[in-house]
């Protein structure tokens, strides 16, 4: 008699929703039996309309009925709140004078929003957002979600990923991870079961338009190359179509609306309605009816595509640099993914197709094919799917130590893993036979301030003078995190390696205070590592002119020429420990100008000793 085994282990495990934080609408999505399901709202929609307005009592009203206030309380209604997130004033000029909404007065560093006499920063109106799909996710599962994955667009820096994660936290959730856009949609696709492959994501959003090329090897995504327009999306093809019906509406009715919200509003509507219909007719009509009046105007999609198609030309200009940027030519691209409902348009894939010459997925719904994406990853977060490759990212630099004190990155940190990175280093004395490879991890600019990893020894380099030898180090990390270092001398071959794992030991919250650290102290820092920097620039000039003046070129100068070096030497001298790294350089190149002519003599007696005994 057979028996079978009932799995307990899933019971109380807590549940990990998906969120795509939109520009323009935002998604919920989690990983049922069946595979990565888009959460609805009560009133059956997926998306959220990524629009915040305070009311009176103080309350958020969030959503479509936020939209809804765009009109009569635009002062007090924020949308495209994305645009801000971890930007300082000075970043988002452009684009806060289109805003209805103002910016508050002494935002520099950090933006405040000006709303109804308060004021709130980016992260806390997305927190909002992120707080209305938390609790549309609690309503349809029936349960208390407190874990999210979030994407994020590709090109965002760490200033607005750290942002995004704060907007997670002010609304309740604990960001496990950040994903790229582009990487959750491959993942939707499924694209990451493919062993190797080149896949370009082309996202026409509503308000951005956005273009990645990754390369998947073993179920990693690395980023290629990014570009695209925060300014072009299919906001620019439905003001195109209201423009048109704006100028007809006031030919026929002898009044001009556009200054008229409720009325504009309606137009808008409608032109959305229509552009939405000739996705899959080939003939439709624009039809108004405000107030009693009509306006109609038929629109076949031949004259459609006409009006919209230098839009879509713009879109392909990023696609062609991105291209370039990658390396690659349209045949070296494997998969195409459409990402934003603008992709919808049959216009937009046709030249998408010609330009990729492969045809795009476009099985999923592309509003909600990141959000999904987010769901697959929040399934390999939870262990609920067990057949994939964890993405992940380096949370701090690693580099090593390298004359006076200081930190050369070779990894910097939110590198996509699998990562590698070799640069060549160089001794920095006579003669010397092995170096020091001590491997960091951190921020700072300073060895003292960073963690130390590993320290290990390169022996068996051939003696040269300082500067010339080459030692190769490359760093490694593999998919599970482990980084292996190697040192190579170049000249004999003679290697070296060490294996650490950098998370270990490390806990999230240290982390993060010492990325923290690293923006508290970095003028500090910098400043400190240019000092340091100009004084082994210096202790490699004084260290040549001690061996020329013990040399028969010093003899070879005149009194006055040798004074002139004495001086310059004991100027520099004076300077070199003081933290004036502006001072001590200059003292180096005065120095540098007072030794031309011992470095000339110098150089005349080697050549002389080269050619002594050989006839020409």
């Amino acid at each position: 008699m057979s028996t079978f085994q009932i799995d307990f282990s899933n019971i109380n495990r807590k549940r990990i929703v998906g969120i795509d934080l939109g520009t323009t609408n935002s998604l919920v999505a989690f990983m049922d039996l069946t595979g990565p399901q888009v959460i609805p709202g009560a009133d059956g929609s997926v998306l959220v309309p990524s629009i915040v307005s305070l009311a009176d009592d103080g309350s958020f009203v969030v959503g479509d009925a936020a939209r809804q206030l765009l009109i009569d309380r635009s002062d007090r209604t924020v949308y495209s709140v994305k645009r801000l997130m971890g930007r300082g004033a000075a970043d988002v000029q452009e684009e806060t004078s289109l805003f209805p909404f103002r910016i508050a007065e002494g935002s520099e560093q950090v933006i405040r929003l000006a709303l109804g006499g308060r004021q709130f920063t980016p992260p806390e109106i997305s927190a909002q957002v992120l707080r209305e799909l938390k609790q549309r996710a609690e309503a349809y599962l029936g349960e208390e979600v407190t874990q999210a994955v979030i994407t994020v667009p590709a090109y965002f820096n760490d200033a607005q990923r750290q942002a995004t994660k704060d907007a997670g936290r002010i609304a309740g959730l604990e960001v496990l991870r950040l994903v790229n856009e582009p990487t959750a949609a491959s993942l939707a696709y499924g694209l990451d079961k493919r062993n190797d492959g080149v896949v370009a994501v082309y996202d026409l959003g509503g308000g951005t338009f956005d273009i990645s090329i990754l390369r998947l090897h073993e179920g990693i995504f690395e980023v290629l190359a990014t570009n695209g327009d925060t300014h072009l999306g299919g906001d620019d093809i439905d003001n195109r179509l209201l423009a048109i019906a704006l100028e007809e509406i006031a030919s026929e009715w002898g009044e001009d609306i556009s200054r008229n919200g409720e009325a504009v509003q309606t137009v808008r509507r409608a032109v959305i309605e229509a552009k939405e219909r000739l996705s899959f007719l080939p003939l439709t009509a624009i039809d108004v009816d405000f107030k009693g009046r009509k306006y109609q105007r038929e629109m076949t999609r031949e004259i459609f595509e006409q009006i919209i198609k230098d839009i879509v030309d713009r879109t392909l200009g990023p696609c062609r640099q991105a291209m370039r940027d990658a390396g690659l030519e349209p045949e070296g691209i494997d998969e195409v993914v459409m990402v934003g409902g603008s992709t919808r348009i049959p216009l937009v894939r046709s030249a998408v197709s010609t330009l990729f010459r492969a045809k795009p997925h476009t099985e999923l719904n592309p509003d909600e094919v990141v959000a999904l994406g987010a769901a697959v990853q929040a399934a390999i977060l939870s262990g609920d799917v067990q057949d994939k490759l964890l993405l992940d990212v380096t949370p701090l630099s690693l580099g090593i130590e390298t004359m006076g004190g200081v930190v050369s990155k070779l990894i910097h940190r939110n590198s996509t893993i699998p990562a590698s990175a070799t640069e060549v280093f160089t001794t920095s004395v006579d003669g010397q036979q092995n170096v020091l490879i001590h491997v960091l991890q951190g921020e700072r600019e300073l060895v003292k301030d960073c963690r130390s990893l590993a320290r290990f020894d390169l022996k068996g380099i051939d003696p040269m003078p300082a500067g010339m030898a080459r030692i190769e180090v490359r760093f490694l990390i593999d998919a599970n995190g482990i980084l292996s270092v190697s040192a190579r001398d170049l000249r004999s071959g003679t290697e070296q390696s060490v294996e650490v794992k950098p998370s270990y030991g490390l806990t999230d919250e240290q982390v993060e205070a010492m990325i923290l650290e690293s923006y508290e102290k970095a003028e500090e820092d910098f400043a400190a590592r240019q000092v340091r920097e100009a004084r082994v620039e210096a202790d490699t000039i004084l260290s040549a002119v001690d061996k020329a003046r013990a040399s028969d070129a010093w003899i070879d100068l005149t009194d006055e020429e040798r004074s002139a070096v004495d001086l310059a030497l004991n100027e520099l001298q004076m300077v070199y420990h003081g933290e004036d790294h502006t001072l001590i350089r200059n003292r180096i190149e005065n120095l540098d100008g007072s030794t031309r002519k011992l470095a000339e003599n110098m150089m005349n007696t080697a050549v002389r000793a080269a050619l002594k005994g050989t006839k020409i």
